[in-house]
């Protein structure tokens, strides 16, 4: 008997981690409002013409370029880290784990046979 497991994702990132997001003019002008919701969200954006940056559309504020910040600002603004969707602590529904202290490397080496 065969059964299928159906994984449900949420809020899954939909563009890439390591680069930082580029359009064209003419794509920034048809889809204006969601590239501002990007920019609010904290991405920067590079606008190209012709294949050249002509410009960096960034969050105002402390997330500019020109202002100091913290890294994790700088990355999201670098659009290398993009900013959790929802507000609150993604783990809290795990369950707190805790091993007295030792434990981990006790198990490592009974697996490694070394215990």
């Amino acid at each position: 008997m065969s059964r299928t497991v159906v994984l449900e994702l949420a809020d899954v990132a939909t563009s890439g981690y390591i680069c930082q997001m580029e359009t064209g003019i003419r794509q920034l002008k048809d889809n204006l409002s969601r590239y501002i919701r990007r920019i609010e969200a904290g991405e920067r954006i590079s606008v190209t013409a012709h294949g050249r940056v002509v410009a960096e559309l960034v969050p105002p504020g402390g997330r500019g370029r020109t202002s100091p910040g913290s890294r994790w600002e700088e990355l999201i603004a670098a659009g290398i880290l993009h900013p959790p969707v929802e507000d609150g602590d993604p783990f809290e529904d795990w369950p707190d784990i805790r091993l007295p202290p030792g434990t981990a490397a006790e198990l490592i080496d009974s697996d490694r046979g070394e215990a």
